[in-house]
């Protein structure tokens, strides 16, 4: 099994940045079955953390702790710089939570709906009002806020859900498979509100079966698997720890073709359609590299891709599992 990308720092002086979300040792266990078996993580704030996991391997568990829904068995937590177990309010008051089920209530409004969640934030009605008003219509849902939500379709539904998490203007959420059910359309309209709420600062937790999502939205990615973190970086990062990445050179000159093979070493030729494979990890340097050797060879390529394990291949090969939606199988860049 490929060894773990450890967290990477952005800064110059080698520390890490504040953490909006830190665990160390996290544990839980259900009777004899451990779920959490010492769950380290750093999640600097206004970024996207994807949590991803076969099916039953706890990412919904670490999900309900980091939101105090339940206790851990072991382990240290903090969430806004509150410790989950010691100050539990402290934590409640700075995110929101949006699960793997609707929290909406069908028999009345999206307007009613978002009022309602305004109520439990002890808002005034007037500023009760006035944000719910704001965040249906950032969200879209203004022309049908008089309507019930049980007649809204699935994508709207989630809107909704999404915008009465953010009544209280929490600073961190966590999305809980927030796009599962959903059309496509509707999916890429959720990634750019994760986006936006990212853009405004906010920081997204966010736990998904669908590996295009991660790739698309999080700044960093851990697989979770027989209770722990099997390997976390990075999509490109990630990526780099499968083997079978390569970049393939195309030539429309049979001259410039076999100059080519010459110059490059471990290369796999493919005469007829004048194209030449060599292994590669698609990184800058391996990129740089590969194309001095060309220019000192005073050839040029016609076509130059870089082709490179998904997130498909990465979650197979660290988890064994079947479990993964069906994806693309050559990233082309």
């Amino acid at each position: 099994m490929p060894s773990s990308v450890m967290p990477t720092s952005n800064r110059r002086d080698g520390h890490a940045p504040p953490a909006a979300i830190s665990t160390a040792g996290l544990r839980k266990s259900y009777g004899d079955k451990t779920v959490l078996d010492g769950i380290d993580l750093h999640i600097p704030g206004g970024s996207v953390f994807a949590l991803l996991g076969p099916n039953g391997a706890g990412k919904t568990t670490v999900v309900k702790i980091l939101s105090t829904l339940i206790t851990a068995d072991g382990g240290r937590a903090q969430v806004a710089g509150h410790d989950v177990a010691g100050a539990p309010d402290g934590v409640r008051a700075a995110i929101g939570v949006t699960g793997q089920f609707s929290a909406v209530d069908g028999l009345i409004t999206g307007e009613e709906n978002m009022l309602l969640m305004a109520d439990l934030h002890h808002l005034s009605k007037r500023e009760g009002r006035r944000i719910a008003a704001e965040l249906l219509e950032r969200f879209d849902l203004a022309e049908a806020a008089k309507k019930p939500a049980s007649t809204y379709s699935g994508g709207m539904k989630r809107r909704l859900d999404i915008a009465m998490t953010l009544v209280g203007g929490p600073r961190i959420i966590f999305l809980d498979e927030p796009t599962t059910g959903l059309d496509p359309r509707s999916r890429h309209t959720m990634w750019q509100i994760i986006r936006e709420l990212v853009s405004d600062g906010v920081t997204v937790f966010l736990t998904t079966q669908y590996l295009e999502e991660a790739d698309e939205l999080a700044d960093r990615i851990a697989v979770l698997h027989d209770g722990r973190i099997a390997a976390e970086g990075t999509a490109d990062e990630l990526k780099r720890l499968i083997p079978g990445g390569h970049v393939r050179l195309r030539f429309s000159e049979p001259a410039a073709y076999r100059s080519a093979a010459s110059a490059l070493s471990d290369v796999t030729r493919d005469d007829e359609a004048l194209e030449l494979r060599i292994p590669s990890d698609g990184g800058q340097r391996a990129l740089r590299s590969l194309l001095d050797r060309l220019d000192s060879a005073g050839v040029e390529a016609d076509e130059l891709t870089v082709h490179t394990p998904d997130l498909d291949d990465v979650f197979f090969a660290l988890t064994g599992s079947a479990d993964v939606p069906d994806q693309p199988k050559e990233t082309v860049r």
